[in-house]
């Protein structure tokens, strides 16, 4: 069994609340240029995945974006920029149709696509530098990221980090349809009609649908991500997709960084102690929102602690990993069950 633990994190006292903890970063934040080399993995159905890889020495760190995400998310050009500076090769890796190009088959990523992950990191296997040694995965990202490293048996990776997780999408779902959490579902829902329209411009989108008439995720995924993606409806999706269900298998060193009033997400979204596999730390903050956790003493002078927290928790994982034996685990002490 894994283990739920108090985060450190502490909001600056001039970001009160989840939602300006959310929007600060986004709006604010400088986007350092990136001197990646972009790589295209050919993958098996005729598809294609981008990535952008940086160029220093060490170990390899993939980092897997959001919806509607790329380098141009708040949080990823910075990080790949901090990952190069603190020793490790950052590879970023663009979901179907995110990189720019739109994607050659009708179907497009998608919470629970771990068959696209799992292709990459066989593709970089084959790499002198090896795979990746870890990854990072933010939001949707973190979902795919988690739900394969339950399902998998032997994954291709040492140990994750996977922050403000969607472990349940339909509680997801719900949750923005709530209060000022609509502000984000009709900004992201109006960016995931815009990536169909730009899609299939050119090319005939073969549903009988009318996107202006979608205003929500559950109308949005129930008449383009699940006929698309071969779902049986938006709650077939939902159901398979969702990561909560696998989390109890993962194995491998994993860090999961949450905050309780993430508005992407209810309170009750968070597992349990007892859903969590042994390899896996779920480290909670009362505060933070959602892929936010900024401190600092002044507006002038924010602290990313986010960031920070990352590079910490892969350099405790990668020490964690080489201590990860049978004999490790068979020594461990019990813990309490039922823990929140």
């Amino acid at each position: 069994m894994g283990q739920i633990r108090r985060s450190s994190f502490r909001p600056a006292w001039w970001l009160p609340g989840a939602h300006l903890q959310t929007l600060w970063p986004s709006l604010s934040r400088a986007r350092p240029r990136a001197d990646l080399v972009a790589r295209r993995i050919e993958l098996a159905d005729g598809d294609f995945i981008d990535l952008a890889i940086g160029r220093g020495p060490g170990p390899r760190v993939l980092v897997i974006h959001g919806l509607e995400g790329g380098l141009e998310s708040h949080y990823a050009a910075s990080l790949v920029a901090r990952l190069e500076r603190e020793g490790f090769q950052p590879v970023f890796m663009f979901l179907r149709g995110c990189s720019g190009e739109p994607n050659r088959l009708d179907r497009a990523y998608h919470s629970g696509a771990t068959e696209d992950l799992a292709e990459v990191l066989a593709s970089m296997g084959t790499d002198p530098e090896g795979p990746p040694t870890a990854a990072v995965g933010f939001s949707l990202g973190a979902n795919l990221l988690l739900k394969y490293l339950g399902e998998t048996k032997q994954p291709a990776l040492g140990f994750a980090v996977a922050v403000s997780v969607p472990f349940v999408l339909r509680d997801a779902m719900l949750r923005l349809d709530l209060g000022l959490s609509r502000i984000y579902r009709r900004y992201l829902v109006g960016k995931l009609k815009a990536s169909v329209g730009r899609k299939f411009a050119t090319r005939d989108l073969p549903l009988s649908v009318d996107l202006d008439a979608i205003d929500d995720f559950n109308a949005f995924d129930d008449r383009i991500t699940a006929p698309l993606s071969g779902f049986d409806g938006v709650f077939d999706y939902y159901n398979q997709a969702s990561c909560r269900q696998y989390l109890r298998r993962i194995r491998i060193p994993t860090l999961i960084i949450h905050a309780r009033d993430d508005p992407f997400m209810f309170p009750s979204t968070v597992p349990w102690e007892h859903e969590l596999g042994p390899g896996v730390t779920l480290e909670l903050a009362d505060h933070g929102g959602h892929v936010g956790f900024v401190s600092g003493p002044w507006p002038w002078r924010p602290h990313y602690w986010l960031e920070s927290r990352i590079i910490r928790g892969l350099r405790e994982l990668s020490a964690a990993s080489r201590l990860d034996t049978p004999e490790a685990h068979a020594t461990a002490p019990p813990r309490c069950s039922g823990k929140r």
